[in-house]
């Protein structure tokens, strides 16, 4: 089986790229890890492929999937028969947002 061309418009520290990078390390395939946070252009050229602006996108084989999570880049090589399932776990959780997605509730003071 040949391994897909996969480009992936990722941001360094995120918890859904993260997922992302675990699902392709998972399957063993080579991808190129485009920074959209420190290199505009890459960001410029993720807006202008997948129509939108919220990541991660990842290209696979030319074909864009939009704002995904790990686990639906997951779901989307074993459907098109692009890696063979296995018993091997993602090294990251592969559906978990960013850090700063998170941020804890605001404190609210009564008086």
């Amino acid at each position: 089986m040949s391994k897909p061309k996969i480009v992936a418009y990722l941001k360094p520290t995120c918890g859904w790229s993260n997922g992302v990078r675990a699902v392709l390390r998972k399957y063993d395939l080579p991808y190129e890890d485009r920074d959209i946070i420190n290199d505009p252009a890459q960001r410029e050229e993720m807006v202008r492929k997948s129509g939108q602006m919220l990541s991660p996108c990842v290209e696979v084989d030319g074909r864009m999937l939009a704002d995904v999570s790990g686990e639906e880049v997951e779901a989307h090589l074993l459907a098109h028969r692009l890696v063979t399932p296995t018993q091997r776990v993602a090294e990251a959780p592969t559906n978990q947002g960013c850090a700063d997605e998170f941020a804890p509730p605001a404190a609210i003071h009564f008086r």
